[in-house]
């Protein structure tokens, strides 16, 4: 593969990872916009049932209070007709029909003085709902309108990324373009990695052939690996420096850390000794 593929071919893939990651931020704005409206939302909802459940108390309110009027002109129509009886027995038949209005009546007045308590109180907690409400929305409109020109931003450096992604791939010749989208196609992320130093495949670490290996370094044919089916490409200087510089720094590090445990197991050895120093002193002192 020339220098010019592999670097056509490489660069088409970040500029590919960078797309994914732009829309994957795109994506994620749905979700923070929610987060930052969810409070106002729940607020939203607990107004809307309250309001409800006031509306309710007050036909309800409003229907004992008409039942308690029916009720209170039936006890004047009987009392009226109480004075006007020709005997006991009717005398006793309207007494009797009249208390049971009476005691009717009376549960009426009493649920129409509850009924009110509840309008009463949910009224104020409808109030103090609302207020909450009010401070929850102004809150959050500045927050969403950040977050929606911030996605509106991103939405404009996605539409850049795609043109020159469309741009760079017009460069790229039909057959490696179709190679390269097919395994991008096929589900992986990356469909261009560097051969390591040792032979292997820099995306699933198998070791080729020695015949692969030097066809990768030297040949023209875009060749892929047997195990994982991306291209393999030779490594640019940068990678090779960049490759050397990370396993210095895991030696570097290995080295760090074997140097520490020696030094905590010597620091502890001393510890040890010193305490059993100790330990016969005080003994030697008691049998004295």
């Amino acid at each position: 593969m020339s220098d010019q593929t592999r670097h056509s071919l490489k660069e088409l893939q970040r500029l590919d990872e960078e797309i994914e990651i732009a829309r994957q931020r795109i994506r994620d704005f749905g979700d923070h916009i929610a987060d930052v409206e969810e409070p106002a939302i729940a607020l939203e909802s607990e107004v809307g049932k309250t309001r409800s459940r006031l509306q309710e108390l007050k036909v309800e309110e409003r229907r004992t209070e008409l039942a308690a009027k029916e009720k209170g002109t039936r006890v004047e129509r009987l009392e009226e007709r109480l004075k006007g009886v020709r005997n006991v027995r009717e005398e006793a038949a309207v007494s009797a029909e009249l208390e049971m209005v009476r005691r009717a009546l009376e549960s009426d007045e009493q649920e129409a003085y509850s009924l009110l308590d509840q309008i009463r109180k949910i009224s104020l907690q409808l109030e103090e709902q609302e207020s909450a409400l009010e401070q929850a929305q102004a809150e959050v409109g500045p927050r969403r309108e950040e977050l929606e020109q911030e996605r509106t931003d991103a939405e404009k450096g996605l539409e850049d990324l795609t043109r020159k992604r469309d741009e760079f791939a017009g460069t790229v010749s039909d057959g490696e373009l179709r190679m390269y989208e097919g395994i991008r196609r096929g589900g992986r992320r990356r469909a261009v990695a560097a051969l390591t130093e040792d032979g292997a495949c820099g995306h699933c670490f198998n070791v080729l052939p020695l015949q692969l290996q030097n066809e990768i370094r030297h040949g023209a044919d875009l060749i892929r690996c047997e195990a994982c089916g991306v291209i393999l490409a030779q490594p640019s200087q940068a990678e090779i420096e960049a490759e050397a510089d990370a396993e210095a720094a895991a030696e570097a590090a290995a080295e760090a850390a074997t140097a520490a445990a020696a030094a905590a197991a010597t620091a502890a050895a001393a510890a040890e000794a010193g305490d059993a120093d100790g330990s016969g002193e005080d003994g030697s002192g008691d049998d004295a």
